[in-house]
Formats: C-alpha cells, structure tokens, sequence
C-alpha cells in the first residue's frame, strides 16, 4: 500500500512539474474574453477571462479571477467582513463557452498582440497562479476583481509599456454612476447597494479604477497601445451574441413603488391619528425599530468589516441606531423629555441629509424618497403630539 502511494504521489508531481514545463508552439495564442451581464445581481456586472489556445498542443483553456471558495471555513462570516478570499478558476473552453451561451450571455474575444516569450511568460504566471498553495487571493470589488486582476497580469506579462488610450466617448463618472449602469436606479440591487455603500463611492473614478468593470477592460483594451507603435489587441471577434428576450423587471414590484405604498401607509395612519388626536404606537414601534436594526447594519459594515466601499455612509442620517433604545419610550402612554430632544434631533438629521443629497457628497437610493418623506412627516406630528399630551 505504501508503495501504491509513493508511486501515485511521485505520478502526480510529475504531472505537475511538467505541466508547469510545458512550451506553447508558435500557433499558440492568449486572449481576453469579456463576457456581458446576466439575469441576477450576482452576474449583473460581468466577467472577465483568459483564453490560452494552442492547437498544435491541444490546450483551450479559460483561466478567469473571482471564483468562490466555499470549503473556506466560517464562510458567510468572511464574506460579510470583506475577509473572504476568492479562488483563480481554469476551465475548458467548451465547458466556459457552454455554461455562458447556455445562459444567454454574450461573449467577446479580443486576441493580445504578444510575442511568443510574452505568451510563455503569461501562461507561465497563470499556472503558476493556479497551483493550490497560490490559488487564493483577497477580494475586493473596485480594486482587485476579475477585472482587475486581467490588467495586473496582463501588465505584468510584457516589458513593453502599454498606453490604454481614452475611447473618444469617454465620460468621467463616479463609482456610483458606474454601479447604476449595470443595475439600474430603481431595482432592488440598487436599492441595497446605494444603502450598503458609503459616500466614497461617489468621487469620480480615474482611467484606471474604471476598469473594475469587465466591460470598460474590453473598451479600453480595444483602444491600447504597446510602446505607443503596436495595438495591444491583434483581433476582436464576438463568439456569442446575446438573444433578446423578453424583460423581467416589473415596475409594479420596484423600490420606488413598494416604498411609495408604504408611505402612503404611514401618512395615512399619520394623518388618522391626527384627526382622533390618537397615535398608533405600533407603527411608532416598526418605524424606530426597522431604521435603528439598519442602521446598526451600516455601522457593522463601516466599522467591522474590511470593505473598502462601505465607509461614510450617511445612510445613518435617517437609518440611527441609537432609534433602537427608543422603542421601550415610544410604547409608554407619555415619554420622557428627552424623547422630544431626540425627536427634534432625528428631524435635523433628516434634513442635513437632503443637503448631502443635493451637494453631491452622498447619492442615496431614490426608492427611500417617498418612505423618507413619509417618516420626516410622522416626526413631526410626534413632535407636536408630545408637546401636547404634556
């Protein structure tokens, strides 16, 4: 039995140690694959990838940043902290290409204009990058992602200096404006992005922190320059082209219209409990609670976590977690003074978050509109029931 191990140990590290050997021909060629957006929030960026085909050798191979690592122990945990680390994937070409034509995603090819030792050297970095002891790396969504990860190693391939040179309908944008056009304004990923992510998202990204996104890499690849002579890209192609098909995004269920009706709720409740001179502590009670366990959540992710996108979050202008304590005061038949201070305080709040709205410091999700003007209103009516009653 023994002997049966060393052998297959011994097999297996010689496989290994000549797969790290191997030579690509003359035929061989390395390209970037772009892949467009899918159907969930997950895949609503995109991808990126690349394609080594050699022909002569028999190797198609898709080697892409990004994958999860779901044996990573306290896996949920780490990915909540920004502490997870993501894996390197490398896969047939058949099975790449089927999985992303299966699920109607289009596919470009852009084929580098490497020379041969630049091919070796970059295929070399690539199995090298996928041995198990260097597979893992951390994660982070705007600085170091599938994307990113093409131009690092791509950079890191060749000597030659490569120029990505502005497309002629560049438009500098924040973060934000760029996250909005892969999941529009008024979606439920929006809605939870524009909540989770703080006001640092919101500067304007640079030539370079654009390319976080799988298709400004295709853009500014497609327009690249080696040593300002050569085009960094030989030849573009698109392997599959998305079908068009039906949309599934219903307006009737989007934040806008959902928060727009349970606004309507509270100003109607608001505005019964004004004219019976009554106030219903139970709407009180779901109002204090729901915006305080937000707003715990945003000082979680600004405080206790690794993101990077998830400092300055003034989200914590309407959603306060101090709006926790105040429940056991806002159920008694009268309230303390103080109460009516913090009322004063939370509507203050609300306000100064307008203005870091109209200036441009924070973009806030536009489905909270109606819901915050709905609360800002229950405040006050609070406000002056409690100067009433005492």
């Amino acid at each position: 039995m023994k002997l049966k191990l060393t052998f297959i140990a011994f097999a297996f590290s010689l496989f290994f140690g000549f797969a790290q050997q191997i030579q690509l021909s003359p035929k061989a060629e390395i390209s970037v694959l772009t892949i467009g957006p899918g159907e969930s929030l997950n895949d609503a960026f995109g991808h990126n990838g690349f394609r080594v085909k050699d022909t002569s050798l028999g190797i198609d191979v898709v080697y892409g940043y990004g994958a999860y690592d779901f044996n990573a122990p306290n896996f949920y945990l780490k990915f909540a902290q920004g502490k997870l680390n993501y894996l390197i994937s490398r896969d047939n070409f058949a099975d790449f290409n089927y999985h992303y034509t299966y699920y109607n995603r289009t596919i470009n090819e852009q084929v580098l204009n490497f020379t041969a030792q630049e091919k070796q050297k970059l295929f070399n970095f690539l199995e090298n990058n996928y041995k198990p002891e260097n597979r893992r790396y951390l994660y982070d969504f705007f600085y170091d992602n599938c994307a990113t990860k093409i131009r690092d190693v791509t950079l890191k391939a060749t000597d030659r200096k490569i120029d990505f040179v502005l497309p002629e309908n560049f438009e500098v944008k924040t973060f934000r404006t760029l996250i909005h056009e892969h999941v529009g304004l008024n979606t439920w990923g929006s809605f939870g992005i524009d909540i989770a992510l703080g006001s640092v998202i919101d500067r304007e990204a640079t030539v370079n922190e654009q390319q976080f996104l799988p298709k400004y890499i295709h853009t500014f690849f497609e327009n690249a320059t080696l040593n300002g002579t050569e085009r960094l890209v030989k030849r573009s192609s698109t392997l599959y082209e998305k079908k068009e098909t039906n949309s599934s995004y219903n307006l009737l269920f989007s934040p806008l219209v959902i928060m727009g009706l349970l606004g309507l709720g509270i100003l109607f409740l608001t505005y019964k409990d004004y004219k019976n001179n009554t106030r219903s502590k139970w709407l009180d009670a779901v109002i204090f609670g729901i915006t305080g366990v937000v707003g715990i959540l945003i000082l979680f992710l600004w405080f206790a976590t690794d993101h990077t996108a998830t400092a300055q979050n003034y989200n914590l202008l309407w959603a306060f977690p101090f709006n926790i304590l105040v429940i056991a005061q806002i159920l008694k038949p009268q309230v303390k003074n103080w109460v009516k201070r913090y009322l004063k305080f939370l509507i203050i709040m609300l306000v100064l978050m307008t203005f870091h709205w109209i200036s441009g410091v924070q973009v806030f999700a536009i489905g909270l509109i109606p819901l915050l003007i709905s609360v800002l209103i229950r405040y006050l009516f609070l406000a002056k029931y409690f100067n009433k009653a005492n």
